[in-house]
């Protein structure tokens, strides 16, 4: 379907969507659990709805209720067919190391565009644990013998994902001997890796820092009740439209989150956006916003909101740490240069670096999303201020914000859907 985006002054409150990184999170670390344990407040997402279906093929019982999820973990078995991931990276990648707790053979399959993105070194630091597991050269099917699983230490690069350093923590309390994950290279994404550990703490288990790595002893999960927070990364759109297009205000949102798209505050308070934080909720309204220069090593999912948003800003943008963007659901970076290069703006890349020239006079255009989410909620913004702006694939943004077109309609943005 065709979202149709015309010129418009939004105004109003947003509820924050629940965070999906925590819900998928959460959803692992209850499957491990032995007994039940409640998500309350999850994100219903097809991300979150392909990681319950590959668990319930291994055993784990999910029961959906108003407001939660009530998960029976503990009792893994061999699933009957593949498990079918469909877009979702956290559910590939945290399952290709749960497999190892599964009897028998476990094969992970993803979809066309998961099914591009890299597996090779998750494979080569499970392997590195006793794990019997293969992959498809760099990407799935993955294939995991369950039952070989021991312990030990095992070292891969932190710059590839950080999901592959969570899989392993997320497995780790389960080795015969205790587990050390050593990193190679920096960690990039830390904040994710330290919500995973925050979410196994509430179920019990603690992570050992080290230097350059983790230590985690053999521990158990214990059933909990898991209030998943809101999440930033969402949220982050409607600031942004707040900035350029009226005034909004987005409740619901934690400012002590461990979530590095909390960052979004900072970089809009640097652009010079009118931020008003609130004890739970952040108010952003229309301002003239300057050029920024912004290290996203650890917030890769907000380029392309700050790209969106520096092609509104007087001057140059530059934004470094930006290589990973390459490997997510598109080309970030491909894909942002071309579709503000659509509306008029002059962009130039580097490998690591993304410069952009602001301008004041944007055209519509007719977008491309790639089929990736943050693309499309990101141009929407940009077509709030230019009108004139059609994004083709609109559905695509249902693997995270399903409701995201009828909200910014509700805020009063101007936004047509034909195909439906």
């Amino acid at each position: 379907m065709k979202a149709v985006i015309d010129k418009s002054e939004v105004r109003g409150k947003v509820i924050a969507l629940s965070s999906k990184s925590y819900t998928i999170r959460g959803l692992m670390c209850a499957a491990l659990a032995r007994g039940e344990s409640e998500i309350v407040n999850p994100l219903i997402s097809e991300d979150t709805e392909a990681a319950i279906g590959v668990l319930e093929q291994i055993g784990v019982g999910v029961r959906r209720e108003k407001g939660l999820w009530v998960v029976k973990g503990g009792n893994f078995h061999s699933p009957q067919a593949d498990l079918h991931c469909d877009e979702s990276a956290a559910t590939l990648r945290f399952m290709a190391a749960l497999c190892a707790l599964v009897p028998g053979q476990c094969r992970l399959v993803a979809g066309p565009s998961l099914a591009r993105r890299p597996v090779r070194a998750l494979v080569h630091a499970l392997r590195q644990v006793g794990v019997n597991c293969s992959s498809n050269d760099d990407a799935p099917p993955v294939t995991i013998e369950g039952g070989t699983f021991r312990g030990g230490e095992t070292r891969l690069p932190g710059n590839i994902s950080s999901q592959f350093v969570s899989a392993l923590l997320l497995i780790a309390p389960f080795a015969p001997e205790p587990m050390t994950i050593k990193l190679t290279t920096s960690l990039e994404s830390r904040p994710y890796v330290l919500m995973t550990i925050d979410c196994m703490e509430k179920f019990g288990v603690r992570v050992n820092h080290l230097p350059d790595g983790f230590m985690i002893d053999r521990q158990e999960y214990h059933p909990t009740r898991y209030v998943v927070e809101e999440d930033w990364s969402s949220a982050s759109y409607f600031l942004a439209l707040g900035a350029v297009s009226g005034e909004v205000e987005v409740n619901n949102l934690n400012p002590q989150s461990l979530q590095g798209d909390k960052v979004m505050l900072d970089f809009l308070k640097n652009m010079g956006a009118d931020v008003v934080v609130k004890k739970d909720s952040v108010l952003v309204r229309k301002s003239a916003l300057s050029a920024i220069k912004a290290d996203l090593t650890h917030c890769i999912d907000l380029l392309p909101t700050m790209a969106v948003l520096a092609a509104v800003a007087n001057g140059v943008s530059e934004f470094s740490g930006i290589d990973r963007a390459r490997l997510k659901e598109s080309d970030r970076v491909a894909a942002v240069k071309e579709g503000l290069q659509r509306m008029g703006i002059s962009v130039s890349e580097e490998k690591d670096r993304l410069r952009i020239t602001g301008c004041p006079t944007l055209k519509g255009a007719l977008m491309d999303p790639r089929d990736d989410h943050r693309m499309a909620m990101a141009f929407s913004v940009l077509g709030a201020v230019t009108g004139e702006t059609i994004i083709n694939d609109a559905e695509c943004v249902a693997k995270t914000f399903p409701q995201f077109w009828d909200i910014l309609k509700s805020i009063g943005g101007k936004v047509r859907i034909n195909g439906q």
